[in-house]
């Protein structure tokens, strides 16, 4: 009988997908044939899945956690927002369609067939499901229908533990406080809790335990310190955006623009994982830095938008005095097409908005097309003559005179554009500076002598440390790990 457990939190950002992945390491360490589901994830940072299609970028981390490949199983139900009201609808990897908030309330009682139906494939290959859930299960104005949090729980008869942060503070509120509001159909699933990002001393917290205790009747399942070895995991979600910066003085400094639908940031890590590079998120208000090296435009979900607020910002004025001194400029995915001279959408795919100029420093043309490009490929970059692997999702075509000089081939087809002084670049390939010879070489030609990382192998060695301090930490009574911790 495969054993199942979920993870929910008592809201967002309390530590669920790191402490998901770390089990998921603990139990693939041990021998467990395990396997990760998150029923719906809201993230513009998506990753594509082995068998095709579209995931959040966590379940692609928490299946190498498991050291199996990535499925569209393990998160049937991705929202990709694109607009302040609406979000993109991807079902089992591939776009359903796009639906505003209220829209989306009333539409998810009819996907959690497709959410049962990844659950079973899931469950049939494996024997331990780590499940994480989304947001709060205490946001009962959402309860009917849920398909994220104990609207899966219920259906499923999977035991939840709940996550508390304690380092945002409130945590013993947070905990009697989703006690206190939740129906007994749903407290009938909760078999305790987890404190995490605790500071400290751990005996400071007994009298909290007790606390706890007396409000609610759950036991603590263990105190989880705050983890160092997560900051060199992939970034997930915008909220955890300011990690990607040194804040420490480095030879290089990379100014990134934190567009308002950016999308697929975690490009970024291998870079602020780089010894002498400092990764600097510029935030809306503020200036891109006058000493930056090189700028990266990130990816987005809505070009067009993100396109007018850029402007909004002045970063386009700051952009070209950036050039104009000899600055580097690379644009990845909506990054690329936002460095163009014109962006069409003539068939309103991200928006109201149909066409834009772009900010002109490269000679090519984007127009956006029905049909998304979604996969994992094997590259060349055209620049260093190394190899490159990556993923491809975008929406769009792009040609221009600027696309005679490719960033990469891909499949034998030229991907991205070169200014003919090599300054100005843009490419569609996610994850190029995984690629660590390429990395290298990249880096060198902004004066940085690196060599010697390899960014897959630091994260694979911090989910070992990761799993390695849960099986310490975490009580042996968790639902699913008697054997295990």
């Amino acid at each position: 009988m495969t054993m199942a457990i979920m993870l929910q939190g008592t809201g967002s950002d309390v530590g669920k997908t790191v402490l998901v992945a770390g089990l998921c390491r603990l139990a693939a360490n041990r021998g467990v044939n395990v396997r990760p589901f998150k029923p719906q994830n809201m993230s513009n940072n998506a990753a594509v899945a082995d068998d095709g299609g579209e995931i959040g970028r966590a379940q692609w981390l928490q299946a190498l956690a498991c050291r199996v490949p990535a499925s569209v199983h393990m998160n049937p139900i991705l929202l990709k927002p694109q607009s302040t009201t609406g979000s993109q609808v991807v079902v089992r990897g591939k776009v359903w369609g796009t639906a505003g908030g209220r829209d989306y309330q009333s539409l998810k009682g009819g996907l959690l067939d497709a959410v049962m139906e990844s659950w079973e494939t899931l469950r049939d290959s494996a024997d331990l499901v780590i499940v994480e859930g989304a947001g709060s299960p205490a946001e009962i104005n959402l309860r009917a229908n849920d398909i994220a949090n104990m609207g899966f729980a219920t259906r499923a008869d999977v035991p939840v533990v709940l996550v508390g942060d304690i380092d945002r503070g409130g945590v013993i509120a947070s905990l009697a406080g989703t006690h206190r509001i939740l129906p007994q159909e749903d407290l009938n699933q909760i078999r305790g809790y987890i404190i995490n990002k605790f500071r400290g001393d751990v005996s400071l917290f007994d009298e909290g335990i007790d606390q706890i205790g007396s409000f609610t009747g759950w036991p603590c399942f263990g105190i989880v310190p705050w983890l160092e070895e997560a900051r060199r995991l992939p970034a997930e979600d915008s909220v955890v955006l300011e990690r990607l910066a040194r804040g420490s003085d480095s030879a290089l400094k990379v100014a990134v623009p934190t567009l308002d639908r950016i999308a697929n940031f975690d490009d970024l890590d291998p870079l602020a994982a780089e010894p002498g590079v400092e990764v600097v998120m510029v935030r809306p208000g503020d200036a891109i830095p006058d000493d930056a090296g090189v700028v990266v435009i990130p990816g987005s979900k809505s070009t067009i938008s993100d396109l007018a607020a850029f402007r909004r910002n002045g970063w386009h004025v700051q952009l070209e005095r950036h050039v104009r001194r000899g600055g580097r400029v690379l644009g990845v995915c909506g990054g690329f097409q936002m460095l163009g001279q014109r962006v069409y959408d003539r068939h309103g795919i991200e928006g109201d908005d149909t066409e834009a100029d772009g900010l002109g420093l490269l000679d090519v043309v984007t127009e956006m097309e029905p049909e998304k490009t979604v996969r994992n490929v094997s590259a060349h970059s055209a620049m260093f003559d190394v190899p490159l692997t990556g993923y491809e999702i975008h929406i769009g075509r792009t040609e221009g005179p600027d696309c005679l000089r490719p960033f990469s081939v891909i499949d034998g087809h030229k991907d991205g554009a070169v200014s003919p002084d090599g300054r100005i670049a843009g490419t569609y390939l996610h994850g190029l500076f995984a690629a660590d010879t390429f990395r290298e070489r990249y880096l060198a030609t902004l004066g940085i002598e690196g060599g010697g990382t390899n960014y897959r192998a630091e994260v694979d060695q911090a989910l070992d440390g990761i799993a390695d301090r849960l099986a310490t930490l975490l009580s042996p009574q968790l639902p699913g790990f008697e054997e295990l911790i």
